[in-house]
C-alpha cells in the first residue's frame, strides 16, 4: 500500500503550521514548528509569492496530510463529493472526516491519525462487532466503533485515551469510556469540523 514515508514534523513546516500528526510531542517545546517554524529545505526562509495557485495548492496538500490521503485517493474523494447532492468543499471534507481511522482518532483510542490508521491496519477495530482492518473504511450514521478486546491492553491506547480525556469528542460521535466504544451520530457538519481547511480553495483547484 502507498503511503508517505518521510518524516512528519516536515509536513508541518512546509504548511506553515501545526497539522496535529505526531500526537503529544505537537504539544510540546520538541515540536519542529516551535524550533524552526518555516519550510524545510535551502530556501525555507525566504518569503515566497502568493500566486493564486499556490494558495489554492498549499490548500489542498494541507487537507491531504492532515487526513493522511496521497493524491489519487484524494482525487477520488474530491470527484464523490462534486457528485453528491450539497456543496462541493464540505461533502470532500465529511467524507475524510467518516474514515475509520479518523473516527478512531476523534473518538480518543489514539493519539494520531496515524497511529489511529496502524491499530485499525493490525485488526484492532470492530465496527459493528466485526473486525475491519482498512483505514479508509467510511462509517456511517448508527454504527458503533470499538477496541476489539485485546486491543485493550496496548500501551499506546491506554496512553491515548489518558491524553484524549482533555479533549473535546465533537458532536457527531458519542463515546463510552468504560466500554471503549463510540456511535457515530450522524455525519458532521461544517462547524464540527475543526480542520484548518479552505475548502473552497480547493474546489477552485479542481475546476480549471
Amino acid at each position: 500500500m502507498a503511503r508517505y514515508s518521510g518524516a512528519d514534523c516536515r509536513q508541518c513546516r512546509r504548511e506553515g503550521m501545526k497539522l496535529f500528526l505526531k500526537g503529544d510531542r505537537c504539544y510540546s517545546d520538541k515540536c519542529a514548528m516551535e524550533r524552526r517554524p518555516y519550510p524545510p529545505g535551502m530556501a525555507g526562509k525566504k518569503r515566497p509569492r502568493d500566486s493564486e495557485y499556490r494558495l489554492q495548492l498549499r490548500e489542498k496538500q494541507k487537507a491531504k496530510r492532515i487526513y493522511g490521503v496521497l493524491e489519487k485517493q484524494f482525487r477520488g474523494y474530491y470527484e464523490l463529493a462534486s457528485r453528491t447532492s450539497g456543496i462541493t468543499g464540505e461533502n470532500l471534507l465529511r467524507l475524510l472526516e467518516s474514515r475509520l481511522d479518523n473516527v478512531v482518532y476523534r473518538l480518543g483510542f489514539a493519539a494520531s491519525r496515524d497511529e489511529a490508521r496502524q491499530i485499525v491496519r493490525h485488526g484492532h477495530i470492530l465496527v459493528d462487532g466485526r473486525r475491519v482492518d482498512i483505514p479508509s473504511f467510511r462509517v456511517r450514521p448508527g454504527q458503533v466503533v470499538a477496541l476489539a478486546p485485546k486491543a485493550r491492553d496496548l500501551t499506546v491506547v491506554k496512553a491515548a485515551i489518558i491524553s484524549s480525556s482533555k479533549v473535546e469528542i465533537p458532536g457527531w460521535l458519542e463515546v463510552d469510556v468504560e466500554k471503549l466504544q463510540g456511535k457515530v451520530l450522524s455525519l458532521p457538519t461544517r462547524e464540527q469540523i475543526d480542520a484548518p481547511v479552505r475548502e473552497q480553495l480547493i474546489v477552485e483547484l479542481y475546476s480549471k
